[in-house]
């Protein structure tokens, strides 16, 4: 059985990501409103929340992700409480300081905060330091949590076990659940990335502190940036994955899926793929290694074929002729392993160097990522979201207004994509704040993106009315 205590932390995070959540749509619906000539923001005012915008959303999708993961852990092995809450703290102050730096210190570096722009793009001097030591609180807490669920995995599962290396033998004695798989592989994964940022954040403080007598190297800095901000933006869609492994059979009545060999060898491929394809950011790096450069091509291609053919092909196979219990959970599972489907072939076609050339910096490269993240990621945790707060209710989907909160976040979603998609393919730049009338389409792109966004708006507040008011009722509540 779940304790109580498990349950009302979890309602607390879910309420937390869908809060912040609508305050970074607003904001990106603000930026697409500039850009296309209907408000008139400052360059620092949009550059501030471009920063909040991206950094946000990382954040609260990444813990989104981590709350579904730890939740469900629980079924398998006994999770930290303490650790939770120490996630939860430091997610809650890092994020504090990350908007002082931002809206009271006007840090507008980026969400990349690309070197040497931290310690140029701010107007208060305390600012930089603030929002480096706010990515390290994050991070920090971020650590510990990976680390409490890894260790709870050790205590039940040997190291062969976790990784599912015994099914590459006839006849595995041991049965280890996807679930337990994948959330090994991510974990490991983000725990990777995460002490390239604490190598990053040295780097950084050093040259900071040290008044310009130490100075760091531009190339690396950029590569440790990106290993750390491309991994976890990654990674955080496979916790999505895990969570759709443990609960689509379940939720649609059918038999839980099982460890195969295939699935093990496509997510120990995973593990390597995922943390090498972070190169392709770097293709017009041209001191960079031209080896590293075609590793970046090769990971790119090949991240996206183990983890995604095996997971439609398991979806598939469980839908395929076969009468299933839609409910709007795993609706929002399906729809989201379709929309992650068509951000990675859109992050594919960016990650091929000849196409790199004609997309790079464009408005393309937020398409792609927008789409596995607004249309995938988005939608796992949605997903876990409305099944965590009715689990405890009678009726698993009793909510009348399923069809249109669906209707107004798939077609509000796919418009806002598509201006961007359609953006891209036109050369429009990305990253301005005001475009030029040598673009004289990006202006009324801009305002597409920004409409269609709000009808998005619209849908994901009411999921935040329906599912918060369920999590409050659950924080609250006094059953065990």
């Amino acid at each position: 059985m779940i304790a109580s205590r498990l349950k009302k932390i979890t309602s607390l995070w879910v309420v937390i990501v869908l809060l912040l959540f609508v305050i970074s749509i607003i904001l990106g619906i603000l930026m697409r409103l500039n850009q296309g000539d209907v408000i008139q923001l400052s360059p620092v005012t949009f550059y501030t929340d471009m920063t909040v915008h991206g950094l946000t959303m990382i954040s609260i999708w990444y813990v989104a992700g981590m709350a579904a993961v730890n939740f469900i852990m629980e079924r398998y092995v006994t999770t930290s409480k303490p650790a939770n809450i120490i996630a939860l703290v430091f997610t809650l102050i890092g994020v504090l300081m990350l908007w002082a730096s931002t809206f009271i210190g006007k840090f507008h570096a980026g969400w990349t905060f690309l070197y040497p722009l931290p310690f140029k793009e701010m107007l208060k001097a305390w600012a930089t330091p603030l929002f480096l030591f706010s990515i390290a609180v994050l991070g920090v807490g971020w650590l510990i949590w990976c680390v409490s669920l890894i260790a709870g995995m050790l205590k039940k599962y040997s190291l062969a076990q976790v990784f599912a290396w015994q099914y590459f033998r006839k006849g595995p004695k041991t049965e280890t659940p996807p679930f337990i798989l994948i959330s090994m592989i991510t974990l490991v994964g983000i725990v990777t990335c995460l002490l390239a940022a604490v190598i990053l954040l040295v780097l950084l403080f050093a040259e900071y502190f040290s008044k310009g007598a130490f100075v760091n190297d531009a190339l690396l800095i950029k590569n440790l940036t990106y290993f750390f901000g491309h991994t976890i933006a990654n990674e955080m869609l496979y916790l999505g994955l895990a969570v759709i492994y443990e609960l689509f059979a379940e939720i649609s009545g059918k038999p839980k899926w099982k460890t195969t060999w295939y699935v093990a060898l496509a997510w120990n491929c995973t593990l390597f793929f995922i943390l090498t394809a972070f190169f392709h950011h770097l293709y017009m790096d041209f001191v960079q290694p031209e080896g590293l450069q075609i590793l970046g091509q090769l990971a790119s291609y090949l991240a996206s074929l183990p983890a995604a053919g095996v997971t439609v092909f398991s979806i598939v196979v469980a839908i395929y002729r076969t009468k299933i219990n839609w409910t709007l959970a795993n609706l929002l599972f399906f729809i989201g392993v379709m929309g992650w489907v068509v951000g990675g072939l859109g992050a594919v076609i960016d990650a091929t160097i000849s196409n790199n050339f004609v997309l790079h910096n464009t408005l393309w490269v937020p398409a792609h990522f927008h789409t596995y993240n607004a249309m995938g990621n988005v939608l796992f945790s949605l997903g876990f979201f409305y099944w965590f707060s009715f689990q405890f209710s009678n009726k698993m989907d009793d909510n009348k207004l399923s069809a249109l909160k669906l209707f107004f976040l798939v077609f509000g979603g796919i418009g806002f994509l598509a201006a961007f998609y359609i953006g891209g393919a036109d050369s429009i730049p990305r990253r301005y704040s005001n475009y030029p009338d040598e673009f004289p389409l990006a202006k009324t792109l801009a305002i597409i993106g920004g409409s269609f966004a709000t009808i998005y708006l619209i849908g994901i507040l009411l999921f935040f009315v329906n599912i918060s008011k369920r999590c409050v009722k659950i924080l609250f509540s006094r059953s065990s």
